[in-house]
């Protein structure tokens, strides 16, 4: 994907097994959807996939061995690099913790159910919350995050159903 393209990505998390009918509303016309662990089951990816694309690490709660859930995601989009993991493998994940262990553009990840998004000089630490049962007076919650001529713009959308 060259770096002029204005790119469109669905940033999903905790789902633990649960599909809220709005993430159909919130994810509309993405081009890629990219989901931080604790999937909670293919049912889950199923119903992403009729949206757009997707790519899933593996969560804590995730079973190890799932052939579509990788540990970690590393690719290109709209010219920056992106990773993506749960968040887990650092302990109990902070924005500082991920910006020294991974280099990329923009970091997703996971696990803590609470909505981030923190720049850090030219790089993006990014938690869409969690979209299943709702925990922890957490309200629910995916990211879209548009990439366009380098430069990033990520919103929150709190779900409602």
């Amino acid at each position: 994907m060259s770096s002029g393209e204005r790119r469109v990505v669905g940033l999903i998390s905790d789902t633990h097994g649960m599909m809220r009918p709005d993430v159909f509303t919130a994810l509309a016309g993405v081009d890629l959807i990219l989901h931080a662990g604790d999937v909670g089951g293919d049912d889950v990816l199923d119903e992403l996939a009729l949206i757009a694309p997707v790519h899933a690490v593996r969560g804590n709660t995730d079973p190890p061995g799932d052939p579509r859930l990788s540990e970690a995601i590393e690719m290109e989009i709209g010219g920056l690099r992106v990773h993506v993991s749960h968040g887990h493998e650092v302990g109990s994940p902070t924005p500082a913790k991920l910006l020294a262990r991974y280099t990329a553009d923009v970091i997703v990840y996971g696990h803590t159910h609470r909505q981030l998004v923190v720049q850090a000089d030219a790089r993006w630490v990014v938690n869409p919350g969690a979209a299943g049962a709702r925990r922890f007076d957490l309200l629910p919650s995916v990211g879209r995050m548009t990439i366009e001529n380098g430069v990033v713009a990520i919103e929150i959308i709190d779900l409602s159903s």
